[in-house]
């Protein structure tokens, strides 16, 4: 009998036995072997629960393939974002609220006086500077609603700062301290200042500062705070100085 059967077997057999056995056993011989490959796998078929918890890692995942579509819906958080990395191109600004800070903002009057100091609150701020040399007349240095300043400096080198009253002005009333070296404070009113008043507001001395408040029949109010010097005000140049701010509204 062996003989028969060693006689009877041909190439032809020997080949469709071995590619029966492929056939039927190849997938096993693969898992055993460590060699299944994407080859062996049909498409679509490995799922989630195929693939074993906390393996995928970055190496696995092909450069910029992962999109918002991958991902769930409010799921990446602050710490899943490198520190710096986002900008403003990132960033719907329409979609952000106010900064809680920024609040305090909606109460300046206005972004751009506040840069340039021109109002405060509805009030307009200005100042005055005046440098003159010695025997020099009095000359407008400030025009107010209802008021001049004119400044000078005597033959003696003293200053001279004083308010005149404007024409056509509303009913006016004037009201001052004064503090220079001699006398210490002083006070004085003018309940009718008009053209012609020249209120003095430095007097005789070399040195002087003080404030004077100019109220209208209207409502206007002129806040003028000022300071003058002798012709020594400033070192090597032989003039006197007047300066101040006028706040009215």
């Amino acid at each position: 009998m062996k003989s028969i059967l060693r006689r009877s077997a041909s190439p032809a057999l020997a080949i469709s036995l071995i590619a029966l056995f492929v056939s039927l056993g190849g997938v096993s011989y693969g898992l055993a072997t460590g060699s299944i490959d994407s080859r062996e796998i049909k498409d679509n078929t490995i799922r989630s629960r195929g693939i074993r918890n906390n393996t995928i890692r970055s190496i696995d995942l092909r450069n910029n393939e992962i999109r918002s579509r991958d991902i769930r819906n409010s799921t990446i958080q602050g710490r899943d974002v490198a520190l710096d990395t986002l900008t403003g191109d990132d960033i719907d600004e329409s979609r952000v609220g106010k900064v809680p800070s920024a609040a305090s903002a909606d109460t300046a009057a206005s972004a751009t006086s506040a840069q340039n100091a021109s109002t405060v609150g509805g009030l307009a701020v200005r100042k005055f500077f005046a440098k003159q040399p010695t025997g020099t007349p009095t000359t407008e240095i400030f025009r107010g609603d209802a008021f001049v300043i004119r400044a000078g400096c005597n033959a003696a080198g003293d200053p001279i700062l004083q308010l005149d009253g404007l024409a056509g002005a509303p009913a006016t009333n004037l009201g001052f301290l004064r503090s220079d070296a001699a006398s210490g404070a002083f006070h004085g009113t003018n309940l009718a200042l008009g053209p012609g008043s020249n209120v003095s507001l430095t007097g005789p001395e070399t040195r002087v500062t003080g404030s004077a408040v100019v109220s209208t029949t209207d409502g206007t109010v002129a806040t003028i705070v000022y300071a003058a010097d002798a012709a020594n005000a400033f070192a090597g140049e032989g003039v006197c100085a007047a300066r101040g701010t006028v706040t009215s509204g």
